[in-house]
This record gives structure tokens, sequence and C-alpha cells, in this order.
């Protein structure tokens, strides 16, 4: 099927890129999406080399690659194939370019500087080690010692070269979630190439506090110069990648709690090549009165969730928000000119209070009504790409949920969701441009704190759903089918067909009917945040459309990048220039972190 139609993937993964219609496509500007090299990497095997690389939006049909080693043409592969070659027998330490060929001419890149990434080869996939450095530990006003681990990572071509680099965050061992009282260490961003080269640290400083629910980093080309920028909350002391302090050095508004509940909040948009601070606005919205947003300590007050979306179908917007428990408020922040304006602000203070308490732990951007223009799925509801609402299921709080085109059989897209109240469904599916629930679970009377919702089983057509408190695997009917999978975390594209495999800890598995398999098993990494057992990045960072995962090393001293060496007939245009694929990559270290959707269903 994906050999054959290759013609037919280019054509629809092109309106996927674009995230538009074609009837939209026809009356609006084109997005701006990521310019990428072909991020050809090579991997060395005792056959020889195996070489991948990227298959761009931009390709038309019939392309064909010429594959150079050393400077010597090798082979030219042919049309629909997969973008990936077996070079027999070649050395290892042999650097390949990939020149794309139409109508018999080849095209150069239009990154001069490109060259193969050479990746280490294991047994069951290849790796690449990015050298990173740890900061400083210390000790807290109250006499604690703390160190420094490697956390959440997102990337974004910050110099304009075509390749992604690595933002990562840096989480002291105090770190607390926001229910916990105690003073943390700082918390360090820090930007790398894949070479190791350090590009910038920040310091966000004593006023902004460690844990998963503080900062959310987003990374993304936000005024359209080809260079990515890296946008956070920040504070008084913060320190940018150039030495700049925003607001007062010396103040410190932490109490004998180690809670910070006073003094001046910031967004602040860095430089992502230099981590120079480029514009810093106040935080909105401030916090106000702490109680009013659910309780006087602490908690509720700093649950922040960020995301990046098309609100015009154009141009990328910044979305910041504050509290999901109870009061909520969503704000778009626009980035041109180097200067942060406010698009548009929702508060559910004044948009009713049907709309307090119905977001999760995170949040999705998807083109939910079909516009062209993108909508931010908060848990139970959904904002409209102008701020309002556009729907609102009432069925509350829950800490996960996915939002793609899990039915395809269904026009459109849909969102699963698992809930906390012990009153509502324990987990539903709903159409994503109407919130009308399509199927759902009885209520299990519980938190059902874990569900996952994407094609792992080829046996059933379309996304199979299931989660922590209900029993077996679901179709798309809601339908009971089988066993359970073994995990319920994060699900990746690993092996080479349309099934997503299973992603939990520092291991992959393919599902199976009577029992999973072990497909990966890392070695001498960890996984992050603590039971959510995350890597720090799950990404199709180059080579084929097949995705990446990022853990660090266990000395954190690299983060440690593996990729597949299983063969794929499936050719597809690189996820990454999928638009809605895109935006998942950059809010994936929100919060409760969850995998990333695309658009579409690879397979129909």
């Amino acid at each position: 099927m994906y050999a054959l139609s290759r013609r037919l993937v280019v054509a629809a993964v092109g309106v996927l890129v674009l995230g538009l219609t074609p009837a939209v496509a026809a009356a609006e500007t084109p997005p701006q999406y990521d310019k990428l090299n072909r991020g050809v990497v090579s991997v060395h095997t005792p056959q020889g080399n195996r070489v991948g690389w990227r298959l761009l939006a931009g390709d038309p049909a019939g392309v064909t690659f010429a594959v150079y080693r050393d400077g010597t043409r090798v082979t030219e592969t042919p049309a629909g194939g997969p973008t990936g070659f077996l070079d027999a027998g070649a050395p290892a330490g042999a650097k390949y370019t990939v020149r794309a060929v139409v109508g018999g001419v080849e095209r150069m890149s239009a990154f001069a500087a490109e060259e193969s990434l050479t990746l280490d080869s294991t047994a069951a996939a290849s790796t690449r080690d990015v050298p990173i450095q740890i900061p400083p530990g210390g000790t807290t006003p109250s006499g604690e010692s703390y160190t420094y681990a490697a956390n959440d990572a997102s990337v974004g071509d910050l110099d304009g070269d075509g390749q992604y680099e690595i933002v990562l965050k840096w989480d002291p061992s105090n770190a607390k979630d926001n229910s916990q009282s105690g003073y943390t260490g700082d918390v360090y961003v820090d930007a790398y190439r894949l070479d190791g080269t350090r590009l910038w640290r920040i310091d966000l400083g004593r006023n902004v506090r460690a844990g998963a629910h503080y900062t959310q980093f987003q990374v993304f080309d936000y005024d359209g110069d080809g260079r990515a920028e890296v946008a956070m909350k920040t504070a008084d002391g913060t320190r940018s990648g150039t030495g700049q302090v925003i607001g007062s050095s010396s103040a410190d508004y932490r109490n004998s709690s180690g809670y910070i509940l006073s003094g001046p909040e910031y967004l602040t948009m860095f430089n992502g090549q230099t981590g120079a601070a480029m514009s810093t606005v106040n935080y909105d919205p401030p916090r106000g009165t702490v109680s009013s947003w659910g309780d006087s300590y602490g908690n509720r007050v700093d649950r922040f969730l960020a995301g990046t979306a098309y609100l015009d179908g154009s141009h990328p917007s910044l979305i910041m928000s504050r509290g999901y428990y109870t009061r909520t408020v969503i704000a778009a922040w626009d980035f041109r000119g180097g200067a942060l304006t406010e698009r548009w602000k929702f508060d559910s203070n004044s948009a009713g209070s049907q709309y307090t308490g119905q977001g999760d732990h995170q949040l999705a951007i998807a083109d939910a009504d079909g516009d062209g223009r993108d909508e931010i799925v908060f848990g139970a509801m959904a904002i409209d790409d102008n701020g309002a609402p556009l729907w609102n299921t009432r069925l509350g709080h829950g800490d996960a949920m996915h939002v793609g085109d899990l039915i395809p059989s269904r026009a459109g897209l849909e969102e699963f969701k698992v809930d906390e109240d012990t009153s509502k469904p324990a987990a539903w599916m709903a159409d994503a441009k109407t919130g009308q629930i399509i199927w759902q679970n009885a209520s299990c009377s519980c938190d059902n704190g874990r569900g996952v919702s994407d094609d792992i089983y080829a046996g059933s057509p379309g996304a199979e759903s299931w989660s922590s408190a209900v029993s077996g695997l679901l179709n798309t009917s809601g339908q009971n089918i089988g066993r359970k999978p073994s995990s319920t975390n994060f699900v990746i594209w690993w092996d080479g067909d349309a099934q997503r495999e299973l992603l939990d800890g520092t291991h992959i598995d393919k599902y199976g009917t009577s029992a999973d398999t072990r497909l990966l098993t890392a070695s001498g990494v960890h996984a992050n945040n603590g039971t959510k057992n995350t890597p720090s990045l799950q990404a199709d960072l180059f080579g084929d459309w097949r995705e990446e995962v990022v853990w660090p090393t266990s000395d954190n001293r690299a983060l440690r990048i593996y990729s597949t060496t299983d063969a794929t007939s499936i050719s597809h245009v690189s996820l990454m220039q999928d638009r809605q694929y895109r935006e998942a990559i950059a809010w994936q270290n929100t919060a409760y972190n969850q995998p990333p959707h695309p658009s579409f269903a690879l397979a129909r």
C-alpha cells in the first residue's frame, strides 16, 4: 500500500503538514513550519552502513534520492521507496549526503554544510550520546543539600542550519510537587548542539520553584526568521544565557514553607541561539489572591500549562495558562518584531463557572474543528482559535488525554480522556469538533489515573484505548477486544509497521494478544518524573519518519538518543512537518508528559 501509493501519501501529507483543508489553503497564507535538512544518519552494522534520511513536505511525487558516500555516488533509490538504504560492506566512519532527484536532475540541499550524523550500533538500536554539563549543586536556606539530574527536553532549530538542537531542563533533587512544602534549588535550562556544544544556560533563579508544574518551556520559531526561540515563565533574579538579570537580583520571595506566593511574575521570550532575553512582559494572569485558585497554601495557584498554536492558520502563537482545578485562565501571545503582545485571554471567571475545573495536567493543540486554525483542547473542554469556548463536556479534571485521528472511519479528530472524578465516566471518547461523546466507560468510583489511545494492534482498525481502571483493550466503539497492554504510558513508532509500540520507563515493547514482546531495553540511562516514568523526549528527530527516544545517561553526563535499526517499507514525510505533531513536541514537556500524536492516522 505505502510503496505503491507514494503520490497519494505526499498529496495527503502535504495538506496535513499545512494543517489546512484545500479550500482554506487556497485562501490563506501557507503556514510557516520548520525548514529541515535531510537529517541523514548512518549506522555501521556487520552488513555495512544503514543510511536513513527525511522525506520532506516539499518533495514532489516521483522524487528519487541519490546517495553519496564520502563524495562518491553509490546509489539512487527508487521512486516511492522508503528513505533508507543499506550500503553493503561500507566502512565505519563513512560520511553520507543525500540529494533529491527530480526529473533526472539532482537538487542541491539548501543547507550547504549538511553532512550525515554517525550513530553507534547496538543489538536492538542505534544510539548517539550528546554530552551535557551538570550544574553545581547547592544548599537550601534550611540546610538541605541538593544535586541535579537531566529532566525534560525539547528541540528546535536554534541557529537556522536545518538541524535540531536540544533544549534541556535540569531539575534539582529537591524538586517538589505543588502539594509539597519545602525549598528547592534553582531550575536551569540549557541548549546543546548534537555534538554536545552548549550554546547557553538560563538560571531561572530562586523565585521560580522547581517541579513538574512550575516551568513549562516552549521551543518554536515564533517570529518566522528560521531560528527557534525559547519561552518560559520567569521572575526576579532570572539570569539569561548572556548574563542579563531580569528584575531584581537580590529579591527573595520564598516563604518559610518554600512556596513563592508574592512578588512579580514574568513571561520571557529568549533568543534560541544566544539565550538572550528579547522580550519580557508581566505574566498574565497574575496570581492575585492565592485562595481564589482553590486553596490557601499555594498548590493550585501555580498549576501552569503551555503550548504553541497556529491561531490564524499561518503563524505560531504562544499559549500559557494558569489553573485547572477551579479557575482557569488561558492567554495567547504573539511574538512579532521582537516584542510579545497578548492576542487574547480566556478566563473562566468571565466565561462562566461551567468552565472551571475542566482542565487536565496537560493540554493538546489541534485543528479540532477543521477550519485551518488551531484550538486548545483543555481536558474536558476546548477553546476556539479566537479565545472563545468551543465546547465543554463538563466531565472535569483528569490526568491523561490524547487527541488525533483515532477513528479514521469518522471525519475529523477525536479525543480520548480518563477522569479523576469518581462520579464521572472512567474514560471516554469524544468528537474533537463538537465535544459530543462517542462512547464512554462506566464510572469506576475511583481516580482513573492513566490512559492511552493509539493504533497498537493491526487486528483492529483505528486506535485502541486502554486505561488503569478499565479492563481490557477497547476498539473504536469502546468494545473490549482483548488483553490490556503491559504499560499505560507512551507509544512510539519504532519497528517499521504502521502500528505504534509501547514505550515505558527505559524499554519498548510490541503489543501482542497473548503477551507483549520486548524490542528494546535501554542500557545505562534513566527515566524521568518519578512514577510517570517518561523519557526526556520522544520525537522524529532525524532519519526516516520513525521516532527517536531520548533518555539521560545514568550519570547525567549525556543525553542518549535511541533510533531504530529496523527496516521499513513505508515512505512518509517527516512527522515534524505535520503541524499537530510538531506542536505536540513543543507541549510534550508540559506537566504530566504525554506522547505526541499527528493529525492523521498512518494506517487507514
